[in-house]
């Protein structure tokens, strides 16, 4: 190519994000613009941190197609979606070591070797500090110089080297807090994660069943929020999507809630059935939840740990999925696990299993309720209980949709 393009700190964000996504979880890629957007507001391996609305990131992509450094495409997943492919890397010519360096100094500024090495671990293997240096050297050695290398300052051990795509804003003085990626749990695809969890929970079905039965008597805030639910309903329907065994849907409609629970695993609905046979519970996926069969739309929606296994990339589709059949003013309240870390487990009451938890950030998870549309908006955050032999704290959300 003749002259490299110049980037604004807009622009770099954008590509670097789709250059990380594209090789770390690559059977989600290209991304939607709600992933995309996502994925540059992203808390871990970003500086700064960002706060995009999704005209920003969709005006940036366009802007970046009339340059002809992404590519925007149609997918047909189940409905014609529209997604974004970057070809900076083409344009380029980078190769695979050369590609990881560049998508960590769009995303994270100024770095040494040593800091470079550990951040692309996911990206490409360095095989120590030597094999980075030289491969920073070898981009400064092209007739058109891709990095530059920093003078130390005062304070610092190692020299630092930036891109030179575009202006690289000064890092800030305080240190960067390391978060977690949520997006691995994808890694390999979203329908390989879905049928993991879906064959755990077909497992453990009964055993979970038994587990969690008289869960709610010993939970005197669980059962006060959803007291508020049944008094904010007022006998239209609700839904508990991924109701699991069933025992709080059958809480709803032991108080003349019109509750119906929908689940991802066979198991756990035959479950719920044979233990509340009055009430109704189906096989479905949250993300495709439909209208009730009596009513224009739900008055409350209740994902009551529903969304322990998504990927942060997800829930922006996943929360309007479960908004877009709720009428106007209606309650949508999400039960999660609240922290910064992906718990896994290969072991689930007797069974092996192969389990992601993300656990979730309450400031994060607010912003993306406010960027859905969502209002009057409430969290409370409960400590773990001993007496549960709980290990996380518990983040609980409500939001109404526009009136």
């Amino acid at each position: 190519m003749s002259g490299l393009p110049v980037l604004d700190v807009d622009e770099q964000r954008v590509l670097g994000s789709l250059l990380e996504k594209q090789s770390t979880v690559p059977a989600s890629y290209p991304l939607t613009a709600n992933a995309l957007r996502s994925a540059c507001n992203q808390t871990s391996n970003r500086e700064p941190v960002v706060d995009y609305d999704q005209g920003t990131v969709e005006r940036v992509a366009r802007g970046l197609r009339d340059r002809e450094l992404l590519r925007i495409v149609w997918v047909d997943i189940g409905r014609r979606t529209l997604k974004y492919h970057q070809i900076l890397d083409e344009k380029l010519g980078l190769e695979e070591d050369e590609r990881a360096l560049v998508t960590v100094l769009l995303l994270r500024g100024a770095q040494a070797p040593g800091e470079l090495r550990t951040r692309t671990e996911r990206l490409h293997r360095f095989e120590d500090r030597a094999a980075v240096e030289a491969c920073l050297q070898r981009m400064a050695a092209r007739p058109e110089p891709l990095v530059h290398e920093l003078e130390r300052r005062a304070g610092q051990h190692d020299r630092r080297w930036i891109h030179l795509l575009g202006p690289v804003p000064e890092a800030e003085s305080a240190p960067v807090v390391e978060s977690v990626d949520r997006d691995t749990v994808i890694a390999d695809g979203a329908a390989a994660r879905d049928e993991r969890v879906r064959s755990a929970y077909d497992a453990v079905a009964t055993a979970y069943a038994d587990e969690l039965l008289d869960e709610l008597d010993g939970l005197p805030f669980e059962r006060w929020l959803l007291d508020r639910v049944i008094a904010d309903a007022d006998g239209r329907p609700i839904v508990e999507v991924g109701a699991g065994p069933g025992h709080v849907t059958a809480y709803l409609a032991d108080r003349d809630a019109d509750a119906t629970g929908l689940d991802l695993s066979p198991e756990m609905v035959d479950e719920a059935r044979r233990r509340f046979p009055r009430l109704r519970f189906e096989v479905g996926d949250l993300r495709r939840l439909g209208r009730p069969p009596t009513s224009s739309g739900w008055a409350a929606v209740l994902a009551w740990y529903s969304l322990i296994h998504l990927a942060a990339s997800e829930l922006p589709d996943t929360i309007a999925a479960l908004t877009r059949p709720m009428d106007p003013g209606a309650l949508l309240v999400i039960a999660l696990h609240a922290g910064d870390e992906i718990r896994h487990v290969d072991e689930f009451l007797g069974h092996e299993v192969s389990l992601d938890y993300v656990l979730h950030n309450p400031a994060q998870l607010v912003r993306l309720l406010e960027s859905a549309g969502l209002t009057d908006i409430e969290w409370y955050l409960r400590g773990s209980l001993a007496t549960h032999a709980e290990t996380t704290d518990r983040l609980y959300v409500l939001a109404r949709t526009p009136s």
